[in-house]
């Protein structure tokens, strides 16, 4: 079974064996956001535990 080429780019396996992901809302329409919130969008966060069963058959994991 082939990994979804769109769940490749967008999710990373960390060493604990949790999935990393990036935050939306932060690629355009940036100058009506905030300093804090554009700021707290760079920051990585992990796919909460309802996803992780689609991310990881989507990963081949």
């Amino acid at each position: 079974m082939k990994t979804k080429a769109g769940a490749k780019k967008r999710f990373k396996l960390t060493g604990s064996g949790k999935i990393k992901r990036k935050h939306a809302f932060k690629s355009h329409i940036l100058t009506k956001k905030g300093t804090k919130q554009k700021r707290n969008l760079t920051k990585t966060g992990l796919v909460h535990e309802s996803d992780v069963k689609s991310v990881k058959a989507q990963l081949c994991i």
